[in-house]
């Protein structure tokens, strides 16, 4: 961090009286004060002071310091005044207000991590996106793959470490912390995306935190983003698939948007739409009145495309009898699963009730 930013706030100080105000760094150099003739030199006990207080005001030397918050264990800088009386504490508390929003707002602005979580968030407007770029030497036209991973059993802190270390380049890839169960990885992609590459690496992420962490997660994977423009369509996407994916694909921990075919459809049709779709394709509470066993038959015949001899091989029992299960389907809802135009009728109304029921309608 350039010691200008610090310097540029302790010289709005120099109109306080009998007080002088300054920076210290971890090793007790002086990097920015109001008496210029004090940066440069070394105060090591100080800083030793400073460090074994943590975050607590200490007095040291007829100063007063307090540390300026950072995200590890030791501190980085602490900012001081001169006296240790209470006026000292009060004025040494005003200075690190000023001085650690300063110091926070730099790490914003020229933090690669934090512009891309900006964007992704949609916090940061369309044209300041290749301006910022500009300014963190960021490359606006490569590919990017968007994942977001979700804690599902419990949630562990050194999750974002441990993913982290699957993707070292600091530079071009990047693990974010959303909130307390999701965490967002963007990398950058060296060259063209074969057919379940991106699957790939998301079962490589499922799979470290399932052995070194104990756990459970299920991750989306949004379309490849040409543009830094487009990472935060592809973080909804997604999203998207997460959501998606819990509705109609419960038994997969890994989906991607691009695969989801009509029930992404679906999950975008107002419910009041669907409900209108299945009254007006079956009769009154005909799709209710089927039982778990005809279901599962139902949903064979479609794994097995529509073949009754495979069906029933898969099922065990004799092709009459798939045959008289089918027909007495055919009776109760009026769609013969045998042909093609009332199977997928059938197959979109019951995707259709099982998101409704996810949305605790039916």
């Amino acid at each position: 961090m350039s010691n200008s930013v610090f310097q540029s706030v302790i010289v709005q100080l120099k109109e306080i009286p009998d007080r002088a105000f300054g920076v210290i760094d971890s090793e007790g150099g002086v990097v920015s004060c109001t008496d210029i003739s004090c940066i440069g030199e070394h105060w090591t006990d100080a800083a030793l002071k400073v460090n074994s207080a943590g975050d607590s005001i200490v007095t040291f030397g007829q100063k007063t310091f307090k540390a300026i918050c950072s995200g590890s264990s030791y501190f980085e800088y602490a900012v001081f005044c001169t006296g240790d009386d209470e006026t000292a504490r009060a004025m040494c508390t005003m200075a690190y207000i000023a001085l650690n929003d300063a110091k926070t707002f730099y790490e914003e602005k020229h933090d690669r991590g934090t512009f891309v979580k900006n964007i992704i968030m949609d916090n940061i407007l369309p044209g300041d996106i290749y301006i910022r770029a500009k300014e963190l030497h960021f490359s606006t036209d490569a590919p990017r793959a968007v994942f977001l991973v979700r804690q599902l059993n419990h949630s562990d802190v050194a999750t974002v470490d441990v993913l982290s270390g699957m993707f070292p380049d600091k530079l071009q890839d990047f693990v974010l912390s959303i909130n307390e169960t999701d965490i967002a990885v963007i990398k950058q992609l060296s060259g063209p995306v074969e057919e379940g590459d991106l699957e790939k690496i998301a079962a490589a992420m499922e799979d470290t935190l399932k052995n070194e962490l104990y756990v459970k997660s299920v991750i989306g994977i949004g379309t490849v983003a040409e543009h830094l423009r487009s990472l935060a369509d592809s973080y909804k996407e997604a999203q998207t698939a997460i959501d998606v994916g819990k509705v109609f694909d419960t038994e997969k921990s890994i989906i991607n948007y691009e695969n989801l075919g009509i029930g992404r459809l679906i999950y975008q049709l107002p419910t009041t739409l669907c409900e209108i779709f299945l009254s007006e394709v079956f009769k009154k509470s005909a799709i209710d009145s089927l039982d778990q066993e005809t279901l599962f038959t139902i949903n064979k015949f479609f794994e097995n495309n529509l073949n009754v001899s495979e069906t029933s091989r898969k099922l065990f029992v004799h092709r009459n009898t798939l045959v008289y299960r089918l027909e007495k389907i055919k009776k109760l809802t009026g769609l013969d699963l045998r042909q093609f135009d009332h199977a997928i009728v059938f197959k979109v109304a019951l995707m259709v009730r099982k998101y409704l029921s996810s949305r605790d309608i039916r």
